[in-house]
């Protein structure tokens, strides 16, 4: 029996949860949760200048919307110091490591030689093998790896194939710094070790850095775990991500109204295929999920397909949860707390009223925010220029008198209003867009909304009658 797969994600608190490691995260849930296993959460935070609690704050939160849970307490790899020194030790009591002293002018000097001669190993090795009693005076060393120097060294990778480099171009890495800090390639190797992952699932920028982690884990006598490193995410243009593309936080995508079920769908899609299914629910995602099925080359972002699949979840979303979603929103979009000062009972049980058409016309609950505004605008209703251009005087000589037609009864059904705009419409000999097109600019200050109708039954008799007399009093 195969040992119990234990994934992790381990992001780096220096900005917002981007949208390539959302991908990351994703994966690496799916992969444990599909083979009954465990996915862990690290904050690699030992950049203390650039690590900042807010950047941890946002990680955590960006998981928690996508719906991406972890096993047990989250590690916080500056707290974990101790533990690597530790490891280096063993490593310098072994002969597997050593002190070097070479001055930052040295090390200048070898890597301009270096790129003169085209060599791709860029430190000398020059304190490898020297006697610690040459070492200068009140320097403090920096801790390296004696890595191996001839043959090759190997990762069997999960999606990049058999991936090869030459042990003469990799460096003595540096494991400790001259203050005594670990660095993040010492790092990343003892805590995986200690976290007893078995699968590691990353972008392909780490690929390299697989190589050299690899001579640590070789150095130590560990097993070094399975990886897999994924492409990178491009914009549509086949070039890196950038935030002209998309290359935003987590938040910024649920702050344009983006649902989380919808954003977890576009995400696996981004480099995994499963045939021609294009809709997964997650429990379709866990079960069709592998590694094998990874593409090589870097996938292209596509707002509009994400949009596309956003109104898909929209539409098959129950009205009251897309209203629940929409009011998690509101804190998080401009014009928001608006609406939460006017929410009652009653203007909740209207908005859910209007969700089959308003998400009939909306891709993103942004979109749905502004379609909705009809409902809970204050008065007088401010058109806007498309719909101020259908307010002439003579269709306000038309509104003043459908409002008498329409304050002609007490029923209020759609049916019965439908029907007296209608023989008003006859009345006068117009057509009823005639009527029904300044009707709507006037209850909802836009030219395009719920069908007309259904908009005067969710505003309500009085409602309609006070918004008409607002425009042609």
């Amino acid at each position: 029996m195969s040992d119990p797969v234990v994934t992790r994600f381990a992001p780096s608190p220096t900005g917002f949860l981007h949208i390539g490691g959302g991908r990351t995260a994703l994966f690496n849930w799916l992969f444990a949760r599909a083979r009954g296993g465990t996915m862990l959460l690290r904050i690699e935070d030992t950049d203390r200048e650039r690590s900042t609690t807010a950047a941890i704050n946002a990680i955590i939160e960006g998981l928690t919307w996508l719906g991406l849970s972890w096993d047990g307490d989250i590690v916080f790899q500056h707290g974990r110091a101790a533990r690597h020194r530790e490891v280096v030790e063993q490593l310098l009591a072994a002969g597997m490591a050593y002190r070097c002293y070479a001055s930052p002018e040295e090390l200048t000097a070898m890597r301009e030689a270096a790129r003169r001669e085209g060599r791709a190993r860029l430190y000398d090795g020059r304190w490898r093998d020297r006697d610690p009693s040459e070492a200068p005076p009140g320097v403090k060393p920096v801790i390296r790896l004696k890595a191996p120097q001839t043959g090759e060294t190997v990762i069997e990778d999960q999606v990049q194939g058999r991936v090869v480099w030459q042990n003469a171009d990799l460096d003595d890495l540096v494991l400790l710094r001259s203050d005594g800090s670990p660095t993040y390639m010492l790092a990343v190797v003892v805590d995986d070790h200690d976290m007893g992952v078995t699968h590691i699932i990353r972008g392909d920028d780490h690929l390299t850095n697989g190589a050299r982690q690899k001579h640590i884990y070789d150095a130590l006598g560990w097993q070094v775990p399975v990886m897999a490193h994924i492409p990178l995410i491009h914009g549509p243009d086949g070039s890196k991500l950038s935030k002209r593309h998309g290359a935003l936080g987590v938040d910024a995508y649920r702050a344009m109204g983006y649902l989380p079920e919808a954003m977890r769908n576009y995400l696996v899609r981004l480099g995994w295929s499963h045939g021609d299914q294009e809709i997964f629910s997650t429990g379709e995602m866990v079960a069709a999920f592998n590694l094998q099925s990874i593409g090589r080359s870097p996938a292209r972002f596509d707002f509009a397909k994400l949009e596309s699949l956003n109104g898909h979840y929209m539409r098959a979303t129950p009205d009251a949860d897309l209203v629940a979603a929409l009011e998690g929103l509101l804190p998080h979009i401009a014009g928001g707390e608006e609406l939460i000062a006017k929410m009652t009972p009653a203007l909740r049980a209207s908005l859910i009223a209007a969700m089959p058409s308003l998400k009939e016309r909306a891709k993103t609950l942004v979109e749905l925010f502004a379609g909705s505004r009809f409902l809970w605008a204050s008065r007088p209703i401010e058109p806007d220029e498309q719909a101020r251009s259908l307010l002439t005087a003579e269709a306000r000589t038309i509104l003043s008198g459908l409002t008498r037609q329409l304050a002609d009864g007490d029923d209020w059904s759609a049916a019965a209003t439908e029907a007296r705009v209608r023989a008003f419409a006859e009345q006068a000999g117009l057509k009823l867009g005639a009527v029904a097109q300044p009707l709507r600019a006037a209850l909802t200050g836009r030219t395009t909304s719920p069908p007309i109708f259904e908009v005067l039954n969710l505003l309500g008799r009085e409602e309609t009658l006070a918004r008409l007399q607002d425009q042609i009093s």
